[in-house]
């Protein structure tokens, strides 16, 4: 797969448009040695039917926190951190008012975790932990005992307790009316490292000498195809076919060992038909094109028209001997209108995105200007790829 990537760069100028063009062509040379063109393994295009993962989610509260935490008192405070606080405290024989709670060092948080089939009872997993009240931060705490349900029968699938590790950290500082508060990064969502234990196994619908099916994670016939080809043809005892652009059905003779199969049918190389598509995220500036993608015959002519305003100080001095007066500064506004120099080049029917990347690179195009090259390339109908905007 051939990709033209470009990111927005910071500055204006020489140096700004060196690096998009260094970028470019070092982009280039990998378009031009195909070393993008490797095979990918089955398993990595493909799952399998039966083992898809589950979301279980729960309530619970994080402790620990140095003043952080939800507010209790206030009317903007959540509530609910305070009705579960109590209840937590009713559990361990402990009756608090609730009116009379007042502490920062506690958050309420939802739970996330993802458990497949294939997990035992006792298997660790991740846990994700985000913030459900106006905590300002989540660093330092520890997330007490979570039950965590599946949505589908409401049942406890897994339970989570441990250490936050938070990607951030926020500090505040007040001073009478002052405020002050700086952070680094998201503090308010934190992952739990192996903190969620399996407590029920999801029911397994893949069986063995059972027919399997092979679920592409993007459909599409000719790699569905493909993928069928190099079962058939790896003597593995498996027989497979398409049942359409997004699965394959494989069929594994009960002489061979099934789970051995399995895997090597998962380790098998095949080669994946990518699609003629180009995605453009205008936020930062970022193209990439697949090497599907070809381009008819334009004529692109490209031109920036810079507009300058700026107000300059100007000194006004009275009349010589003036008897009233006095020297004073003066705003005098200023405007420049500086068209550059147009830049023209013929694209030739069936042009690669390779070739474009040289061709704008040749005239010392900006990242920012192409993404504009291409949406008006699909805006006239030379573009013979799907756009996709983020």
């Amino acid at each position: 797969m051939q990709i033209l990537l470009t990111a927005f760069v910071a500055a204006d100028g020489l140096r700004a448009r060196m690096r998009a063009g260094l970028l470019l062509s070092v982009l280039l040379r990998a378009l031009m040695s195909g070393d993008l063109q490797a095979q990918s393994r089955i398993k990595d295009v493909a799952t399998l039917q039966g083992v898809a993962p589950v979301e279980v989610i729960g309530y619970g509260l994080v402790t620990g926190l140095d003043r952080t935490g939800d507010r209790t008192l206030s009317r903007r405070g959540g509530q609910f951190t305070v009705q579960a606080v109590a209840n937590m405290l009713r559990h361990f024989g402990i009756t608090v008012d609730p009116a009379l709670l007042n502490t920062r060092n506690v958050a309420a948080v939802m739970v996330t975790a993802e458990i497949s089939p294939l997990y035992g009872k006792g298997s660790r997993v991740d846990v994700t932990v985000s913030s459900l009240g106006d905590a300002t931060s989540l660093y330092g705490g520890v997330l007490l005992l979570t039950p965590l349900i599946n949505p589908a029968d409401g049942e406890v699938y897994v339970t989570a307790q441990g250490p936050l590790v938070v990607g951030g950290m926020q500090a505040e500082a007040a001073a009478g009316a002052f405020f002050s508060r700086s952070g680094r990064n998201h503090a308010l969502t934190a992952r739990v490292i192996g903190g969620g234990v399996v407590q029920k196994e999801l029911p397994r619908t893949l069986q063995p000498g059972q027919p399997i099916t092979l679920l592409l994670k993007e459909p599409d016939f000719t790699t569905a195809h493909r993928i069928a080809e190099a079962i058939n043809g790896a003597a593995l005892g498996a027989q497979a076919r398409v049942l359409h652009g997004g699965a394959v059905e494989v069929s594994i003779s009960s002489e061979k060992d099934w789970f051995a199969t399995l895997a090597a049918i998962e380790a098998l190389p095949v080669e994946v038909d990518v699609p003629a598509r180009v995605v453009i995220n205008e936020r930062t500036g970022t193209v990439v094109a697949g090497g599907e993608v070809r381009i008819g015959p334009a004529m692109v002519a490209h031109g920036n028209i810079r507009i300058q305003t700026q107000v300059s100080p100007a000194v006004s001095q009275p009349a010589p001997f003036s008897p009233q007066g006095q020297t004073t500064v003066v705003p005098v506004p200023e405007s420049q209108i500086q068209e550059e120099g147009g830049r023209l080049f013929v694209l030739q029917p069936n042009t690669t995105v390779a070739d474009l990347a040289a061709a704008l690179n040749a005239v010392g195009v900006s990242p920012r200007d192409i993404v504009a090259i291409f949406q008006a390339l699909a805006r006239a109908g030379a573009l013979r790829a799907e756009i996709v905007v983020l």
